[in-house]
């Protein structure tokens, strides 16, 4: 079951994101970072495991940024994923935002959504905020993606 996250969920969010970071999959976020932004996260609660998850969070009016995707490895291959970003491209559209973007080193599977790879020169300024803080900033080999999504005016 894909649902918003709750405040209890947030340990194992952590847990389950940092795990890939560990692996170079994504970056590492501390328990700060998600309480703070918790309300930006679906979670795929497996009988009551935090067993995958995405974030939306808003940039500006007119963008918002998909981020930590991740769902746990035995899991995989299975649909969850993509149901974890339409869940956070749908709110994008309920709250009529018409671009979202991602920074991945998993491009291929973005493209399969409609995203398109763009220059990263080309995203706001704002969304570096996070970059400046990681350890392989500038030459992170991360892909910038973006979809444009048909929301009501």
């Amino acid at each position: 079951m894909i649902r918003k996250a709750k405040i209890d969920d947030v340990p194992e969010i952590q847990k389950l994101i940092n795990t890939h970071a560990d692996r170079g999959e994504l970056l590492h976020r501390s328990l700060n970072e998600i309480y703070e932004s918790m309300r930006d996260y679906f979670v795929l609660d497996e009988d009551g495991l935090i067993v995958g998850c995405c974030a939306l969070h808003v940039s500006w009016s007119d963008l918002a940024e998909a981020k930590s995707l991740v769902v746990d490895d035995n899991l995989q291959g299975q649909g969850h994923g993509k149901a974890l970003l339409e869940s956070c491209l749908n709110e994008a559209r309920e709250l009529g935002i018409s671009r979202v973007f991602a920074l991945t080193y998993k491009p291929e599977f973005f493209k399969k959504y409609g995203f398109r790879t763009l220059p990263k020169s080309e995203l706001p300024h704002k969304v570096w905020t996070e970059c400046i803080r990681c350890a392989k900033f500038p030459d992170c080999g991360e892909e910038a993606l973006m979809v444009e999504l048909m929301v009501d005016s």
